[in-house]
């Protein structure tokens, strides 16, 4: 086995015999991003000098006893910061933006030992399910590079499901990091809103977007979630608790626990491979102890309506201060300053993103606020007192990650509509802010599904539990992309 197709654990327990070096596994990652990456283009950046000092210094100074991630080669998306080193949100916005500082997450991965291999590609400012709405170039499924890897932290997991990096951060704002990891293959957890710290991560629509692992297996997401979990005072939002050892738990199996199976996530445009693993995956589970049952949660439907509400108007707030006066993209040949600001706007934004902007703007402007903004954030109490109701009978809900396996480049770009219900099943966890995670559960067409779990607010630990007790049943994480 090549080096860079370890998994952490396994690199760790190399590490603390010191049977490898730090140097030789990022060696091995930076190898395989120049053999494959003209091809896949996972990463927008590659940070190679970096990497490699942090290496060397990782192997003369660091424990690799007390420290899991310390030497272990990993990828950001490229809209978490970091200092010194471009961080794009692929738009031409911020196509040469260094931030000053560092996003809490990169600090502390930094801080355990964590080698940074570069930034990866998604969609811009994170909207798009495809990855396809980069404004640098399209990133291609590992499985079959006429696909696309999902979206938007598409860099992310093509770079995980290719053995170019160990593990990637991502962010999920309506499915970003689970409907990807799906569609590659690997596996993705969307912690409960506030978990994990959101300072420095440059923001899509702030009471939804989380930061996420995106690894090869159960027990890695767990290590990573180990090191980037936890309160930061800098963040407004984060939840002042002390974090668990998520790997303690992973062993203790699924007797005696009850799962829902909804209904409505199973509804017309799930394909029927995608059917047919998950009623695999199902009965997988009821081998080992679980108890499972089909219910219904209605508001379910009303979802994506409500997300394409609330998403798009804090877009727009949010994307109001790329006015080109203080930093990004600034068009300076222009008669006056409203004239600077259209021209800056017009050239930095994308399509898809432009789309958004403007339909958050009629969303919160006057005379509309009640009839769309305000309606939407009631219908998300509705869906989140729903969930919360299904967590008194049950300890978490099975459902598809995405209703398709991943579809061909372009097949969906002239139809927003349909790239919007990709996220379908997913976007009720960020309605809500309860953790959900994707775990491989088996392939149609020769591409990879997954099944995805959901849990009551702060229950990260029961579905990582619930994850690799299927996963240990079954090989689907053992398989991997030929690339």
């Amino acid at each position: 086995m090549e080096l860079n197709e370890l998994s952490i654990q396994s690199a760790n327990e190399l590490l603390v015999k010191r049977e490898i070096s730090s140097t030789e596994l990022t060696k091995a990652c930076l190898d395989r991003i120049e053999e494959i990456d003209g091809d896949l283009k996972a990463f927008v950046s590659v940070t190679n000098e970096k990497a490699l000092m942090q290496a060397l210094m990782v192997d003369e100074q660091k424990s690799f006893e007390n420290e899991a991630l310390a030497g272990i080669p990993m990828q950001l998306k490229d809209l978490i910061c970091t200092k010194g080193v471009k961080t794009t949100c692929s738009s031409r916005m911020l196509e040469d933006f260094i931030p000053p500082y560092n996003a809490t997450v990169t600090d502390r991965l930094f801080e355990r030992g964590a080698i940074l291999l570069g930034k990866g590609n998604m969609d811009e400012f994170a909207m798009g399910s495809s990855t396809e709405n980069s404004a640098f170039f399209t990133t291609r499924n590992p499985w079959n590079l006429e696909c696309v890897p999902g979206g938007s932290s598409g860099g992310s997991a093509a770079a995980v499901s290719a053995r170019e990096a160990f593990y990637s951060l991502g962010s999920d704002t309506g499915g970003s990091i689970r409907q990807p990891a799906s569609l590659c293959g690997v596996v993705a957890l969307k912690p409960t809103y506030g978990l994990v710290s959101r300072y420095g991560l440059i923001a899509f629509a702030s009471s939804l977007d989380q930061i996420g692992p995106l690894t090869r297996d159960v027990k890695d997401a767990a290590i990573v979630m180990n090191g980037i979990a936890g309160y930061d005072p800098k963040d407004s939002t984060s939840i002042n608790l002390i974090s668990p050892d998520y790997t303690a738990g992973l062993e203790k199996g699924l007797q005696g626990l009850k799962f829902g199976v909804p209904k409505e996530y199973f509804a017309e445009g799930t394909e029927p491979g995608v059917r047919k693993a998950l009623d695999a995956a199902i009965k997988v589970l009821e081998e080992l102890g679980a108890d499972l049952e089909e219910c219904s949660l209605p508001s379910t439907k009303y979802a994506l309506a409500c997300y394409y509400i609330i998403a798009p108007s804090e877009c727009s707030a949010n994307l109001a201060r790329y006015d080109g006066v203080k930093y990004g993209h600034s068009q300076r040949l222009a008669e006056n300053m409203w004239e600077s600001m259209e021209l800056t706007r017009k050239e930095g934004f994308g399509p898809e993103v432009k789309r958004r902007i403007m339909l958050g703007t009629y969303a919160l402007s006057s005379g509309y606020y009640d009839a769309y903004y305000l309606k939407a954030q009631r219908v998300r109490t509705i869906i989140r007192s729903e969930m919360n109701d299904a967590f008194q009978k049950y300890d978490a809900l099975i459902t598809p990650t995405s209703p398709t396996i991943a579809f061909n480049v372009g097949a969906k770009t002239a139809d927003p509509i349909q790239m919007y219900l990709s996220d379908i099943c997913t976007i009720p966890a960020n309605i809500s802010g309860i953790p959900s995670m994707s775990v491989p559960c088996g392939f149609d067409s020769g591409l990879p599904i997954g099944m995805q779990i959901m849990g009551p607010v702060l229950s990260e630990a029961k579905l990582l539990n619930i994850a690799f007790s299927y996963e240990q049943a079954t090989d689907w994480h053992k398989i991997g992309p030929s690339l």
